[in-house]
């Protein structure tokens, strides 16, 4: 049987695809040219059920999938690039949650860029041997997660993602380093900023390496994030080890360590790990555990000294090579009430959520829109 788009649109939610077929599921193509541009779209949508149904309508720890107890569109992204040859550039704009996120999270709000989500040129000479320079807008390097959805293997983002940089703007370089390494550096006006928000960089290393079954992949940033005032860095390391012991099963691990330092008061220490993995049961059908542990211990994020956990565990089915949909239960827990629950607003220690996530990737020969994101 024949199944489209819309019609597995509708089915999604309520039915799970069975296959024993046990062959590796063909990969979603990215991208479609038209001579040297590359085009690439996908729509995100959820409907986030908060058990413990704040009055606020707003899931607390969470990244993009804010909004309770309703259907909301985290992202509908359009995506336009041309490989850099030796020039190139990239374009992703769009609407949803996404980008109410990233714009929220900014110290110096610009609504001009608001719908961009990457917007770079790029430089690549082959003289360069392999070098590549990308200047504007661009997703963080750091983190085991992306901003897309269906390139996760959840459907929430980590703590370690919610807490982290979300993009940066200026200027990055990456450079192959023998055979299995890659490394990289950054100047940047800092953490989620068009608009420095004073008059100092952030500078920003990068390596990662690929060892067949193994992956390791380093992330450092330093600089001042302080508004007004050059006094007063922040460091942060990331790093992600990620291992594929055989075509069913993936998994990583993902560490963050960060420091404040402030001009007139004491410095504020964080830092988290995750542990997550993927096993693929049939062709089309995959679960996804993840398992976190967050340290703010100096308050720096949430205002109070706070420590938090949070399981999830992902239920993906791809009806079609252009239809995912996500079933993800997930629960969080703090070690002092912060959770809003019930129409009297009382506080809680702990939230649990059932997520449902519906993710069309639109692809070549289908009538739809085009786009990409990432973090």
């Amino acid at each position: 049987m024949r199944y489209t788009c819309a019609s597995l649109l509708m089915l999604a939610l309520g039915v799970a695809a069975q296959t024993t077929d046990s062959a590796p599921a063909a990969p979603l193509p990215e991208t479609f040219r038209w001579k040297r541009l590359n085009y690439s779209g996908y729509i995100d949508a959820f409907y986030d059920l908060n058990y413990n149904h704040p009055v606020s309508g707003v899931s607390q720890l969470q990244a993009f999938n804010l909004t309770a107890d309703k259907w909301s569109l985290a992202s509908a992204t359009a995506s336009v690039s041309v490989d850099p040859a030796p020039f190139g550039f990239r374009v992703d704009a769009g609407a949803g949650r996404v980008y109410d996120a990233f714009w929220l999270s900014e110290p110096s709000h610009t609504s001009w860029t608001r719908h961009l989500l990457n917007a770079y040129v790029s430089l690549k000479p082959s003289s360069w041997k392999g070098v590549q320079v990308d200047m504007g807008k661009f997703v963080t390097s750091a983190g085991a997660e992306v901003t897309e959805s269906h390139l996760n293997w959840n459907y929430s983002r980590s703590l370690l993602f919610a807490f982290g940089p979300y993009y940066h703007t200026g200027i990055r370089a990456s450079m192959p380093a023998g055979q299995r390494w890659t490394l990289g550096g950054a100047l940047v006006t800092g953490w989620n900023t068009i608009r420095d928000n004073n008059s100092a960089k952030t500078f920003g290393i990068t390596s990662t390496g690929n060892f067949g079954r193994v992956q390791i992949a380093n992330t450092y940033y330093a600089g001042p994030e302080n508004t007004g005032t050059n006094q007063g860095w922040r460091h942060f390391y990331d790093s992600v080890v990620t291992v594929t012991p055989n075509s069913r099963v993936s998994m990583y691990v993902n560490l963050d360590v960060g420091r404040q330092r402030f001009p007139a008061a004491p410095s504020a220490s964080f830092w988290g790990v995750a542990g997550a993995a993927r096993i693929r049961l049939s062709r089309n059908v995959a679960l996804a555990p993840r398992l976190e542990h967050y340290s703010d211990s100096d308050g720096f994020w949430t205002g109070a000294p706070s420590r938090f956990r949070e399981f999830t565990l992902t239920a993906e089915s791809r009806l079609n090579d252009c239809l995912i949909s996500r079933l993800e239960l997930r629960k969080d827990w703090s070690d002092r009430p912060i959770f809003e629950a019930g129409p009297a607003g009382r506080l809680r220690r702990h939230q649990m959520m059932l997520v449902a996530g519906v993710m069309i990737v639109i692809k070549p020969g289908l009538t739809a829109l085009p786009g990409r994101g990432g973090k």
